[in-house]
């Protein structure tokens, strides 16, 4: 029996509790959000290109949707806070590392790698940590509060991050995080323990299916832009004249389909497995799960694609980029928090679906406002969307997931969903990433071929240069470059043109893909429910 440690423990110690756990939750999404406004400076720093912190970044959520489901598994066999307790401290090594790296390699290690391992650990503990330490009665307040404080990180992120990468460093904002995991290891004393009644054996077999599968697939889509979708780019890697990009989907759909099997088999000869097939068989938590999913492709696409707008094509600073993306992140946080208050009985499916369309709505509107001569204001009204879009599914989504199953399939339930909230985040990441360089290549060479100023020497080097892709680039940057080059005045203006078109091509392309995205989860929201799942467990 899992124990309730608020039907003993005083108000006090609930607070400090539920602080603790919040504020391992704001952690968590602290990354998501904080570096994406300052892409730029840190690229700058270590040495390398917006697609190299592009990398960094997907990678950091590949790890955690690669390791979350054996991650849970791991808590229930040491025991939840004590994985929760582990997870914070390799995860403060992460951020330190991160805050002293030299060059993206470090970088890497130290926030793709340490910190993702970290999360897997922490986040599908919380979890269970919430249903160990609050009653059944205080639980749905509970998890609506560590739920908000996400929100508050995804909020604050860019705007932190703008003012440490204006003022300080970029570095001072992982030096944070190390103060904030100690401080959270102090007061994780407080919290008891959710540990099982038997302790369950790891199935190796499953994990490292399942992590492959994942990783592979998604290390597909995140080469997509350097290799071509199907077609290969020129140097690129292809088997049967298809880009390999092709072959590691499809792997990494056989391996997954392949990790469904083995689990399925596993549970008939009476094994344990990581992941049980009764659980995908629930209607509500495979609805719930498959929004988590698309709300998190959707969420951390725009939380690449808009800043580098903001920062690249217009110029401004990060403190800048953080204030624009602030109206996303005031009405994210209003949606999450008062829509459970004020309408605690509202239908889920509504909700759910008119913050999908909200979404649509916003990517649509900022679709069509880019222009060349458009300035940062025009991503106001979209953001307001997009934002209230995706706060009103998450004041829906954590309930309706968690009310699908009994309390203690609990921890299991959270590594299957924080393992496909990250998948989507990767996902969004790496597919707005590819489609925006792919699609800026070949509008930046289109309008090169057409311009009869540059040269034919000029064209043709252009095309063996860029076909494998292109940076993107500010105009200031491009400008340093050709004027390295020794290129022409009129080379340079030709050159800039296109650069400033094929930029606004490739934002658009990125946007329509998201906005394209929202709009087939709409297909899945019937299998949110109409009515709030309350205590009820099926």
């Amino acid at each position: 029996m899992i124990p309730k440690a608020d039907a003993r423990g005083n108000s006090a110690t609930m607070r400090v509790v539920l602080l603790t756990l919040a504020a391992g939750q704001f952690l968590m999404a602290l990354d998501s959000s904080v570096m994406n406004v300052s892409i730029a400076s840190v690229a700058d720093d270590v040495g390398t290109t917006v697609s190299g912190i592009q990398g960094a970044i997907t990678a950091y959520t590949l790890v955690m949707a690669m390791l979350m489901i054996p991650g849970g598994k791991v808590g229930a066999l040491i025991g939840r806070k004590r994985a929760f307790m582990i997870g914070c401290a390799i995860y403060g090594c992460g951020s330190l590392t991160t805050a002293l790296a030299p060059n993206l390699t470090v970088l890497m290690v130290g926030w793709s790698l340490l910190e993702g391992v970290g999360a897997a650990l922490i986040l599908p503990a919380i979890v269970a940590l919430v249903a160990g330490n609050f009653s059944t009665r205080r639980r749905p307040a509970a998890y609506g509060l560590v739920a908000a404080a996400g929100a508050v990180a995804i909020a604050l992120g860019p705007l932190i991050g703008g003012v440490a990468t204006t003022y300080f460093s970029w570095r001072w904002v992982f030096a944070g995080e190390v103060v904030l995991v100690l401080v959270i290891l102090v007061l994780a004393r407080r919290v008891a323990d959710a540990a099982p009644d038997q302790r369950p054996r790891v199935d190796l077999v499953g994990a490292v299916l399942s992590a492959l599968g994942l990783g592979i697939f998604v290390f597909g889509v995140l080469r997509s832009g350097e290799w071509g979708w199907f077609r290969p780019k020129p140097g690129a890697p292809a088997w049967l004249g298809v880009s390999l990009v092709v072959w590691l989907v499809l792997a990494g759909l056989f391996l997954i389909w392949s990790f469904l099997r083995w689990e399925a088999r596993l549970v008939k000869r009476g094994g344990e497995p990581l992941v049980d097939p009764v659980l995908l068989e629930n209607k509500q938590l495979t609805g719930g799960l498959t929004m988590f999913f698309f709300q998190y492709l959707v969420q951390m696409g725009v939380f690449f694609v808009v800043p580098l707008y903001l920062s690249v094509a217009l110029g401004l600073s990060a403190l800048q980029t953080g204030a624009r993306i602030l109206p996303l992140s005031l009405t994210l946080l209003a949606a999450a928090v008062l829509i459970p208050r004020l309408l605690p009985n509202v239908s889920p499916r509504r909700v759910v679906r008119l913050g999908v369309v909200a979404m649509f709505a916003g990517a649509v509107v900022l679709m069509a406002a880019l222009d060349a001569h458009a300035g940062p204001e025009i991503v106001t009204i979209p953001l307001l969307l997009i934002g209230l879009g995706m706060g009103a599914l998450a004041s829906q989504l954590g309930s309706v997931t968690v009310s699908a199953v009994p309390d203690e399939q609990s921890a299991e339930v959270g590594g299957i969903q924080n393992s496909v909230t990250n998948l989507g985040a990767s996902i969004g990441t790496a597919l707005a990433g590819s489609i925006m360089i792919a699609t800026l290549t070949t509008s930046f060479l289109t309008s090169i071929e057409q311009n009869p100023a540059v040269p034919d020497t000029v064209k043709s080097q252009a095309n063996a240069q860029l076909q494998s892709g292109v940076s993107f680039l500010s105009d200031a940057q491009l400008k340093t470059a050709l004027t390295d080059a020794g290129a022409s005045a009129d080379v340079t203006d030709a050159a800039l043109d296109a650069n400033a078109a094929a930029r606004l091509d490739g934002l658009r392309a990125a946007l329509a893909i998201l906005a394209l995205s929202a709009l087939v989860s709409l297909f899945f929201t019937h299998r949110i429910p109409s009515t709030q799942p309350g205590g009820n467990k099926g």
